[in-house]
């Protein structure tokens, strides 16, 4: 071997010896703490991609941490309408759902991507189990209705859309003592045993809230939060928010995302980042580094 090789292969060693050792404050910290996932865009569609998600969950899991993934399907929902002949069509972010769409989003979510983000999670050596919000009465949800922008005073029907009236977390924290990972999907159910679809950043924010999670960490298609110039906004304050809100720099997908991160963080959450998806191993290198990969919102 000449020197040159050897002096590679030595100092990649040290990086990763290096790596290893930052890994053990957070292993340490966060050890028995509930990490909310929430699983969307490019990671859930990219082979390699999905391939280090499943592997950063399993690890987190093997290492002590209590990973909960709830995930959405947006691309999955409007491939499997377009084959049925319809388009999906949203209000604020909200998409809207008649009850043939909600028949489609049922089967979807709760059927293909789920299983599809469980197998997954198994190859790579973790124990996963699906649910929906019909399993140990997890998501109760009722009709939501939202606020025309237009008319100020009057309510949008946006169909089989759904608010959360109450979340039952028995079931997760049952199965996370057992050693398996819940990955859940974003699928409420009323009083009257009607399915809603739910917005699956809000059922993250909620989820967190409700087990009183270390961290919720939002899976994006961007680097993070952006500026109107398209640079990453690394903090946010709630007050930066609200502005950020009023001027239109944050709008669309990314609405019910920050809204929901903003009201996890008030409501005991202690840290949550909106990170980049497309980044391999994104999950760990913002768990269990220094180095973030996104940004960081807090409540004040």
């Amino acid at each position: 071997m000449n020197m040159s090789t050897s002096d590679n292969s030595s100092h990649s060693a040290t990086v990763k010896a290096a790596v290893l050792s930052e890994a053990l404050p957070y292993i340490r910290r966060f050890h028995g703490k509930t990490v909310v996932i929430k699983y969307g865009g490019n990671a859930m569609t990219e082979d390699e991609l999905q391939r280090s998600f499943a592997h950063d969950v399993v690890l987190l899991k093997l290492v002590g941490l209590n990973p909960v993934v709830v995930h959405g399907g947006g691309p999955q929902i409007n491939e499997a309408l377009k084959r049925v002949g319809k388009e999906g069509a949203f209000v604020q972010g909200m998409r809207v759902t008649d009850a043939e769409t909600m028949e489609v989003v049922e089967w979807v979510l709760g059927g293909q991507v789920q299983q599809d983000i469980v197998m997954m999670i198994n190859e790579a050596g973790g124990k996963a189990v699906g649910l929906t919000g019909k399993d140990g009465c997890l998501i109760q949800a009722h009709k939501k209705l939202i606020a025309d922008k237009e008319k100020p005073g009057e309510w949008l029907d946006i169909g089989y859309v759904g608010d959360i009236s109450r979340i039952e977390p028995a079931v997760v924290k049952a199965l996370q003592d057992d050693q398996f990972i819940p990955v859940i999907s974003s699928i409420g159910y009323g009083e009257d045993g009607r399915a809603y679809n739910i917005n699956a950043d809000l059922v993250a924010g909620k989820m967190a809230e409700v087990l009183g999670a270390e961290k919720l960490v939002m899976l994006t298609n961007t680097p993070g939060v952006l500026d109107k110039q398209g640079e990453l906004l690394r903090t946010l304050s709630a007050q930066t928010i609200d502005e950020l809100f009023e001027d239109g720099t944050i709008s669309g997908g990314m609405l019910p995302k920050i809204s929901s991160a903003l009201n996890a963080a008030r409501n005991g959450v202690n840290s949550v980042h909106v990170i980049d998806g497309r980044v391999p191993h994104c999950l760990l290198l913002e768990i269990l580094t220094d180095r973030g990969v996104g940004t960081m919102i807090s409540a004040f």
